[in-house]
C-alpha cells in the first residue's frame, strides 16, 4: 500500500473508528492483497506536531536515511509545502535540529539562487508517497522525484519535464546543523565529491565530518559551482556547493547513488563500490525486501485495521536507529577521532540513551539480539577508544545532551540479555568507571557529572544557574531526576556485578541504589530536590516542583524499578499508592472515556513537561509508570491504562505521542501492544498486560532463545474484553505478573484467557515484579 494523500485522508476521517477503545480489537482486518505488511508501514506518522519522524527512504539501520528536508529544524513537517532538498542524514523523532547533509534538489533552467530557502520547489501532498525504503513527490515545477537507499547509499531518480536545463544542485554548505567547512569537487563527467564538517544538537558540539561521493548514471553537459552567493559555470571545484546539468529533450530520466562515510573520501568510494551500480528499481525492491524480512518477524492476527498500521509503523520506526558507523571495508572514526577497523561486528552510532534504554534497546535485543550485540560492542568501543562511555552520541563525537547515566542500564539491559557473551568484564570496567568518578576536564563526556556529591552524600544536587563546564546538559541543573536515574543505574550495575562474582561492588551498588529515598520530603509525601547543603528546595507542590528533567515530582514518582515495594512503602502502602496513581491517571475519567482522557488529560503539548500532576505519554520519565499496578495489587489497572494510551498512536501524521526519539515511543507501542514490557530496565523483567491482538507470532534468532518462536494468545481480546481472567505459559498456569528473559528463552506459548471485569489473577503479594537486592 503506497501511502498517499486520498488514503491518508481517508485514514484521518476515520480516525474514531481506528482508534483501539472506538471499535474492538477483534474487528476483521483486511490483509493487503498479496500479504506484505511493508504495505501496513505508513511513514508519515509523526511527521506533524513535533513527532519529527521522516518520511524518507532507509533500510533497517542504515547508515543514510535519504529523505526531504521542508525547513523544520529536524527536517520534514507536514505542514510545510516546499522542499529544499533531500539529504543523506535524519534521525528519528529528535528534538533538535541533526543530520540533513548534502541537500541535493533537480531543477531547471538557470541556475541563480544557492540559498535552498529560496529554490526550494512547492509541492502538494496530492503527488507524494512513502512506504518502507521508498519515497516519491512531484514537484510542482513539473519534476518527479523518487528516492530509495541501501545501508551506506542513497539512491535518487528524478524525472524532469523536456529540457536541456535539468539540474542536479549538491548543496554541501547548508544542513539541519550548523556547518563549520564545505568542500565541494566535480571530479570527472558523472562524479561530484563532497566533505562536510559540521556541529550541533540542541546546543553546541564537537565538529564531526562527512564524506560523500555521488554518481550519476550518465554524463552531463555543464556543471559548476558557487560560493555563497556567486555561482561559476564550469569550476570543478567550490566551498558551498555544485550544479550539474542533463539534456532531458529525450532521455527525461536521471538516477544519481550518493555513498555515505563519516571516515574519509576514500570510504565513501569503498561504499559506493560495495553497494553502488544497480538501478534505482533493484535498489528499491532489495529495500522494501529487507523490511519484509524484518517486519515478518512479527506477525499479530486481529485488530482493525488502523490499529494493525500503527502497530507495524511502529514497528518499522524500531528498527529505524541505532545506525550503521562503519564502512564496507570495516573501517570506522572513533570517539578519539581516529581511524578503528571492525572485528567480527558492525560497528555503530547515534544514542539517544535517555530515551531508547527505556523500551528500545530491550525490543531490539528480542527481536534483532544479533544487531544489539554489535550495538552494545560498539558502546564498549566508544569507552576504550574515548576514555569513557557515552551519553548522548551522534556520530563521531559527545553531545551531552539528556541527564542522569542512561548508559548504565542500556549496557546491563545487554548483559542480562545474554549478548555481551565475551566481552562482559571489560563491559563491567567501563561502568564501573562511570559508576564511581567522572571525566576527566579534557575529555568531552561529562558522565555522572554530579557523581561526587551523590556518592558522599547520597543525592546530586540541584544548584540552580551553575555554569556549565562542558557543552551540552547538567545534571546539577536536575539534581533530583539525575539521583533517581543514578539509582536505578545503580541497582542494575549491582545485578550484573553480583552476577559476575564482583561480591563487594555489588553491595555497595545495591546501597546507593536505595538513595532514592535520600529525596524523599515527609512533609509532601514526594521527592524533592535537595541543594547543596542538602536542604529541600523548589517549591513543594509536586506539579510545580524544580530540579528533575523534563517533568515533575508526579511523574518521576513512580521511576524507581528496582525497588517498588520500598517506594510504596514510603507513600504509605499499597492503598494510598494505588490512591495516587488512581490520581495520576485521572482513573475514574478514563473509565467513562479512555480515549479522550488521554488527549484532554494527559497530553498538554509536545514540549509542555511542567507544571502537571498527570501522565505524560508524551515523554520518557514516566514510561514505565502505567506497570506500576503489577506491584500494587491491582495489575487490571495497567491494562486500562496501557490501552488508553495506545489510542495516542494513530494512522495520521500527526499520530505520534511526542517526539519518537530513535524508535522510544515506537518500542513502547510494540511492546504494550503485544503484552510484555520491561519493567525494569537494564535488567531482564518483562511485566505482564494484556494484548490488543488475539495472537501475535514472534520468530526469534535460536542463538538467544533455542525455542526459535513465541506465540502470545489473548483470544477475543477487546475493548469489552480487556481484562486478564488467567494465563498459561506452555499450556501451565500461570499466576504472576512478569517473566523474565530466561522464562521467555524456555517457552514457545503464553496464553491469556480475557473477560469483561477485572479478576483475581496476578493479585496477590508473589505475583508482583520483585525488588532488585
Amino acid at each position: 500500500m503506497r501511502w498517499t494523500r486520498h488514503l491518508r485522508l481517508c485514514a484521518a476521517g476515520a480516525l474514531a473508528a481506528s482508534a483501539l477503545f472506538a471499535a474492538p480489537a477483534t474487528a476483521q482486518a483486511t490483509e493487503p492483497n498479496d500479504g506484505r505488511l511493508t504495505d501496513l508501514v505508513n511513514p508519515f506518522i509523526g511527521t506533524e506536531n513535533e513527532g519529527n519522524t521522516y518520511p524518507g527512504a532507509a533500510v533497517p539501520f542504515g547508515m543514510v536515511q535519504l529523505s526531504p528536508d521542508t525547513g523544520h529544524n529536524t527536517g520534514y513537517d507536514y505542514s510545510q509545502n516546499h522542499i529544499r532538498g533531500f539529504s543523506l542524514v535524519h534521525l528519528s523523532g529528535v528534538g533538535c535540529g541533526l543530520g540533513g547533509d548534502l541537500p541535493v534538489l533537480p531543477t531547471t533552467g538557470d541556475v541563480t539562487q544557492t540559498d535552498y530557502a529560496k529554490y526550494a520547489a512547492e509541492f502538494s501532498h496530492d503527488e507524494e508517497e512513502a512506504s518502507p525504503g521508498y519515497y516519491r513527490v512531484g514537484l510542482k515545477t513539473g519534476i518527479e522525484a523518487e528516492l530509495s537507499a541501501t545501508a551506506r547509499t542513497g539512491v535518487q531518480r528524478y524525472t524532469f519535464p523536456a529540457t536541456d536545463k535539468a539540474n542536479v544542485l549538491l548543496n554541501a554548505a547548508q544542513s539541519l546543523h550548523s556547518t563549520v567547512s564545505t568542500k565541494v569537487e566535480v571530479l570527472d563527467s558523472r562524479t561530484v565529491r563532497t566533505a562536510i564538517t559540521g556541529r550541533g544538537f540542541c546546543q553546541d558540539t564537537k565538529p564531526y565530518t562527512v564524506y560523500t561521493i555521488t554518481r550519476f548514471d550518465r554524463p552531463f553537459t555543464a556543471y559548476g559551482t558557487w560560493d555563497g552567493s556567486t555561482v561559476t559555470s564550469g569550476s570543478k571545484s567550490g566551498r558551498d556547493g555544485a550544479y550539474v546539468r542533463f539534456d532531458a529533450t529525450k532521455d527525461r530520466t536521471v538516477e544519481a547513488t550518493t555513498a555515505l562515510s563519516y571516515v574519509d573520501t576514500h570510504g565513501a568510494a569503498v561504499n559506493l563500490r560495495a553497494e553502488g551500480g544497480r538501478s534505482f528499481d533493484a535498489v528499491r525492491h532489495q529495500a522494501q525486501q529487507a523490511w519484509e524480512d524484518r517486519l515478518d518477524d512479527v506477525r499479530a492476527k486481529g485488530g482493525a485495521d488502523g490499529l494493525r498500521r500503527t502497530f507495524y509503523s511502529s514497528l518499522y520506526r524500531s528498527f529505524l536507529a541505532p545506525n550503521i558507523g562503519s564502512d564496507a571495508d570495516g573501517r570506522y572514526t572513533g570517539w578519539d577521532q581516529k581511524i578503528h577497523r571492525t572485528d567480527g561486528f558492525t560497528y555503530y552510532q547515534n544514542w539517544s540513551l535517555w530515551d531508547t534504554y527505556r523500551t528500545q534497546s530491550q525490543l531490539l535485543s528480542l527481536l534483532a539480539p544479533r544487531e544489539a550485540r554489535d550495538m552494545a560492542i560498539s558502546v564498549i568501543k566508544i569507552s576504550e577508544e574515548s576514555g569513557w562511555l557515552p551519553k548522548w552520541g551522534y556520530g563521531t563525537v559527545e553531545t551531552n545532551i539528556m541527564t542522569g547515566d542512561p548508559v548504565t542500564p542500556f549496557l546491563t539491559n545487554a548483559y542480562q540479555q545474554g549478548l555481551l557473551t565475551g566481552y562482559e568484564e571489560r563491559a563491567y570496567r567501563a561502568l564501573k568507571q562511570n559508576a564511581d568518578g567522572t571525566p576527566p576536564a579534557d575529555s568531552p563526556a561529562v558522565g555522572r557529572e554530579a557523581d561526587k556529591e551523590y556518592i558522599a552524600n547520597g543525592f546530586a544536587p540541584y544548584i540552580k544557574g551553575r555554569p556549565h563546564v562542558k557543552p551540552g546538559d547538567s545534571d546539577y541543573d536536575h539534581g533530583a531526576s539525575a539521583t533517581l536515574e543514578y539509582a536505578l543505574s545503580d541497582a542494575m550495575l549491582a545485578q550484573m556485578a553480583r552476577h559476575l562474582g564482583h561480591t563487594a561492588d555489588a553491595d555497595g551498588y545495591a546501597a546507593r541504589a536505595q538513595s532514592y529515598r535520600r529525596l524523599f520530603d515527609p512533609s509532601t509525601g514526594f521527592f524533592r530536590a535537595r541543594d547543596a547543603s542538602g536542604a529541600f528546595t523548589g517549591p513543594a507542590d509536586p506539579a510545580q516542583s524544580e530540579g528533575f528533567h523534563e517533568g515533575t515530582s508526579w511523574q518521576y514518582q513512580w521511576l524507581v524499578p528496582q525497588d517498588l515495594p520500598g517506594m510504596v512503602s514510603l507513600i504509605g502502602g499499597e492503598r494510598a499508592a494505588n490512591d495516587r496513581l488512581d490520581s495520576f491517571f485521572a482513573y475514574d475519567r478514563l473509565l467513562a472515556d479512555p480515549a479522550k482522557t488521554a488527549r484532554e488529560v494527559w497530553v498538554n503539548g509536545p514540549y509542555d513537561y511542567y507544571n502537571a500532576d498527570k501522565y505524560n505519554p508524551q515523554n520518557e520519565p514516566d514510561l514505565i509508570a502505567p506497570y506500576t499496578y503489577l506491584s500494587t495489587g491491582e495489575p487490571w489497572k495497567t491494562t486500562d491504562v496501557v490501552h488508553a494510551a495506545l489510542t495516542l498512536f494513530t494512522d495520521a501524521p500527526t499520530g505520534m505521542t511526542g517526539n519518537d526519539d530513535l524508535g522510544t515511543m515506537s518500542a513502547w507501542n510494540v511492546l504494550s501492544s503485544i503484552g510484555i514490557f520491561p519493567v525494569q530496565p537494564g535488567y531482564d523483567t518483562w511485566g505482564l498486560s494484556t494484548p490488543v491482538f488475539d495472537r501475535v507470532d514472534l520468530t526469534l534468532d535460536r542463538r538467544y532463545f533455542p525455542q526459535g518462536a513465541l506465540t502470545i494468545t489473548a483470544r477475543g481480546t477487546s475493548t469489552a474484553e480487556r481484562y486478564i481472567q488467567s494465563a498459561r505459559t506452555d499450556g501451565v498456569a500461570y499466576d504472576r505478573t512478569y517473566l523474565t528473559t530466561g522464562s521467555l528463552r524456555s517457552l514457545r506459548s503464553l496464553d491469556f484467557t480475557v473477560g469483561p471485569r477485572p479478576s483475581e489473577w496476578g493479585t496477590s503479594a508473589q505475583a508482583a515484579p520483585p525488588a532488585l537486592k
